[in-house]
């Protein structure tokens, strides 16, 4: 076994979570606020506001596209990193090709070429948002699978992922403080427009930093057991899913993706419209979520160890059910929309921390479990398809949510915003059934068999 990693090199990992949180954040907290501008926004229209067959717009049309190519690159970026030779490592390496173009295509999603609404606008956007999940994913999967093979055991992995989701909820946080940052250029004489590019700018210098700590500070192969997949990638993929636990979870994954990301787009238009509150109030929100999931780390922590992280997963989604029930009535309660505001963070901080760090944990068990059982090493496959199933929800996601912001009565999307809610309820239900056929026991168990316990 490799060299044990040490705690400052567990931070320095983790540090380049909050990089790609926060320009991930970025992108799909504001896309769709930033193209599908309300007239409280005072956002210009840049790309064309139509609607084909009544409910595909161009932006729910673009992002699709964008989520299809991010998906559909997982298994190839995941099949080339488990293959690498680099002298890097197999996974560094192409966190360190990534970094920069990362962060300048943050940026250039937001920068559209011509003035008002055109269609070369939108063409523009689709290029730019492609090549920003492109390189998104040539970072993040090798990241995740970097995950598996510095963490040795069960427990070091379920660390190294709280730690991630800690990073995580800072750079998510970071970037929900936008609006204020803009909002100071915008007094400063800055269109709006030029005020957020501003914003987002400086947002991706940060981001390239801290991208950059795990690429410099980790030896990979002094902590990591190097071997070289020579599977091909259709085997790879094969091989992956006949892993009956491994295709239960990642089913269920894909449907909790499904609702959190309807709910977390969605937000900003629960704030301003259900809630008649400033755009500011997002960041003061998801920090006091952030803040409030901090709370809750330590103890999830401590709880899957003692419990199992299955019964804290079902738990999660039995809060998340409830959560996304009570934000269809924002705004109709009979007490103060700010309470009722910080009652929904409130009330979604503990399933927010323990998916935070959960899942992570359990693909990096199920990773480990099939490279005892097979003898082939394939985390990035493993994490790869799990992003892929992931980013095929989150395609979904931003189709369904799109399609509900353009549903209006007495000229008012207010209904189409309370039904993004009841959509990620009935999918968190989905996702729990799934989550109950998933055999954790079977999987620690082969672990620690093989470990010789």
């Amino acid at each position: 076994m490799k060299e044990k990693l040490p705690v400052s090199k567990q931070i320095a990992y983790s540090l380049g979570q909050l990089g790609w949180s926060l320009l991930a954040g970025v992108v799909s907290t504001y896309l769709v606020f930033y193209y599908i501008p309300t007239e409280q926004s005072g956002i210009q229209i840049t790309i064309p506001q139509v609607a084909f067959f009544g409910f595909l717009t161009i932006i729910g049309l673009i992002t699709m596209l964008g989520r299809f190519f991010d998906a559909i690159t997982d298994p190839w970026l995941a099949t080339l990193s488990d293959r690498s030779k680099s002298k890097r490592g197999r996974r560094i390496s192409f966190m360190q090709k990534s970094a920069v173009p990362f962060a300048v295509f943050t940026v250039l999603v937001f920068w559209t070429p011509i003035q008002g609404e055109s269609t070369l606008n939108a063409i523009f956007l689709t290029v730019t948002l492609i090549l920003f999940y492109l390189f998104l994913t040539m970072y993040v999967t090798p990241y995740f699978a970097l995950l598996s093979e510095i963490g040795h055991t069960p427990e070091e992995r379920l660390n190294l992922s709280t730690y991630i989701s800690v990073t995580w909820f800072l750079g998510f946080a970071l970037s929900s403080q936008a609006p204020i940052l803009w909002n100071i250029f915008i007094d400063m004489g800055y269109e709006k427009e030029a005020a957020i590019r501003l914003a987002f700018s400086i947002f991706a210098v940060i981001g390239l930093i801290f991208l950059l700590v795990p690429i410099f500070a980790i030896d990979e192969k002094r902590y990591c057991e190097v071997v070289p997949s020579e599977l091909k990638m259709i085997d790879s993929i094969k091989a992956t899913f006949r892993n009956r636990e491994f295709t239960i979870f990642v089913i269920s994954d894909l449907v909790y993706w499904l609702a959190i990301t309807i709910f977390q787009s969605a937000l900003l238009y629960y704030i301003t419209v259900l809630l008649s509150k400033p755009e500011e109030m997002l960041g003061v929100l998801l920090v006091f979520l952030g803040l409030g999931s901090f709370v809750f780390y330590i103890p999830v922590n401590l709880f899957a160890k003692k419990y199992g992280k299955k019964k804290l997963l079902i738990f999660a989604f039995c809060m998340f059910i409830a959560v996304y029930t009570y934000g269809f009535f924002l705004g109709n309660l009979p007490f103060s929309t700010t309470i009722q505001a910080y009652i929904l963070v409130i009330l979604a901080s503990v399933p927010m921390a323990i998916f935070g760090i959960l899942p992570n944990a359990v693909i990096a068990d199920i990773a480990e479990y099939d490279a005892r059982k097979t003898g082939i090493r394939r985390e990035g496959m493993f994490f790869g398809t799990r992003t892929f199933m992931s980013k095929m929800g989150q395609m979904l996601s931003m189709l369904i949510l799109s399609a509900l912001l353009l549903f209006k009565r007495g000229g008012s999307n207010e209904i189409g915003i309370r039904l993004t809610a009841v959509f990620a309820a009935v999918f968190c239900v989905g996702g729990l059934i799934f989550l109950l056929m998933y055999d954790e026991g079977k999987i620690l168990k082969g672990i620690s068999e093989k470990e010789g316990k």
